[in-house]
């Protein structure tokens, strides 16, 4: 092993430890960055959504090179039952732009050319290296890692935590705790690959244009979760999740949902006829601003989904894990220059530059959300997308009934199904954690 010590050492290499790691080289520090992949994003084979805004931040020039897969110009909402889905749909050709706003990516092969930048911007990058564990001297302060390599003990001033929301070393080590089942949801995604000319058929695009598709409803079976699908240039990442908590309170299975999903009468039709490659799950932090744990302390910060720093009111992660990453890396490179110690009271600055950012903003606008969501998911993800289908049902079919009677009709539903006090109730809290 490396026997040298660093200015830091950056465990992981997603979007935030990769963030963090070039940030860090850039401003000309001694970084050593641990992957226990083969390489970075070899264990990543979902696709995902790339916001460019944020890495433009990083790498300015990103266009020229980066795997990118199509500029999205159009996003749908669906609500659905087992047989329909009521749905809106914005598109615009203003984001057919110079510089588009967001991508669809691969993730293996985008995080493979991240850490590509990251060893050009001068940082060391060993893969293959699982840590496990952090060193602390007798105070309690982080002062490196030991890894599963002969001699695998390496020193640092600050360790930077970008181990993912399942991350042992921060629990091991007594800084955090391990995450709420209830805040944390398991996602699957297949691959599905088609020809070009079909995809882009089946979706109305050209070029490099994409669209991305989010659903919620009965395909969670009654749990809190959503379905999604994204356009790549020749395939379609199609996925679902739902927190850990209510798979295991129901016996559900994530494929079982993944079936369910892909058999929809809205969903079978843009899938035909292609060929499922790859298969993965992964876990997406998902409680919010109240379940951020303690970010930093002496000699260490937490950034990414190890910092549970996710919206998933707005399913943003990879814009949040790159702004932590950064953030961090620039704390630590403002505490270098004043050759001030990596205490916990300096690394405070990193939470600040944090609440300062759009991060913090969002996430405590909408803190109250993944709570209700939860505690009433049976109505936000079954009863309510029923009858909303019902009522569009009745809306659109000319069968000789009279329209009073029809909305009499769908009122009894609604009524049924819940009580007046009930629906107000579920509209008052829903406006209230949204605000």
């Amino acid at each position: 092993m490396i026997e040298e010590r660093f200015d830091a050492i950056v465990v992981g290499a997603g979007m935030a430890g990769n963030a963090a790691a070039l940030t860090l080289a850039q401003r000309g520090l001694k970084v050593l960055q641990l992957e226990r992949g083969e390489y970075s994003g070899s264990k990543n084979v979902q696709g995902a959504i790339l916001y460019a805004d944020m890495l433009e931040k990083l790498i300015p020039d990103f266009r020229e090179d980066a795997p990118l897969e199509r500029h999205l110009i159009e996003q749908r909402f669906w609500m659905m039952d087992d047989n329909s889905h009521t749905g809106l749909h914005y598109r615009s050709d203003e984001f057919n732009e110079e510089k588009p706003n967001r991508y669809t990516i691969i993730r293996a092969q985008f995080d493979k050319w991240f850490s590509k930048k990251v060893q050009e911007a001068g940082a060391v990058v060993l893969c293959e290296t699982t840590v496990t564990e952090l060193l602390q001297d007798a105070h309690g302060k982080v002062i490196g890692v030991r890894t599963d390599r002969k001699n695998g003990q390496v020193g640092a001033d600050v360790v930077v935590l970008a181990e993912g929301v399942n991350g042992l070393l921060g629990t091991r080590a007594g800084l955090r705790n391990r995450p709420d089942p209830s805040k944390v949801a398991l996602a699957v995604k297949e691959m599905h690959f088609l020809p070009q000319e079909t995809l882009e058929s089946r979706f109305n695009l050209k070029g490099d244009e994409g669209a991305v598709i989010e659903a919620v409803g009965t395909i969670s079976e009654g749990m809190t979760g959503m379905g999604f699908i994204y356009t790549n240039k020749e395939s379609i990442s199609l996925g679902i999740g739902c927190l850990v908590a209510d798979f295991e309170r129901t016996g559900q299975t994530p494929y079982g949902l993944l079936e369910k999903f892909k058999s929809h009468p809205s969903v079978k039709g843009l899938i035909e006829g292609s060929e499922v490659k790859e298969y993965a799950a992964h876990l997406i932090p998902e409680g919010g601003y109240k379940a951020i744990p303690q970010l930093f302390g002496d000699g260490w910060v937490v950034v990414g989904d190890a910092a549970q720093l996710n919206n998933a009111v707005h399913r943003e992660g990879s814009n949040l894990a790159m702004t932590s990453g950064r953030l961090a890396a620039e704390t630590i490179f403002q505490i270098k220059s004043r050759r001030d110690p990596m205490t916990k009271e300096n690394l405070a600055l990193y939470r600040k530059m944090l609440e300062d950012s759009f991060v913090m903003k969002d996430l405590k606008k909408y803190r109250n959300m993944p709570e209700l969501l939860h505690i009433r998911a049976q109505n936000f993800f079954l009863t309510y997308p029923q009858l909303v289908s019902k009522a569009m049902k009745e809306f659109v079919r000319v069968d000789g009934v009279t329209k009073s009677e029809k909305e009499k009709a769908t009122l009894r539903s609604f009524l049924a199904a819940r009580s007046i006090k009930g629906i107000i109730g579920d509209a008052f809290s829903f406006a209230r954690a949204w605000r």
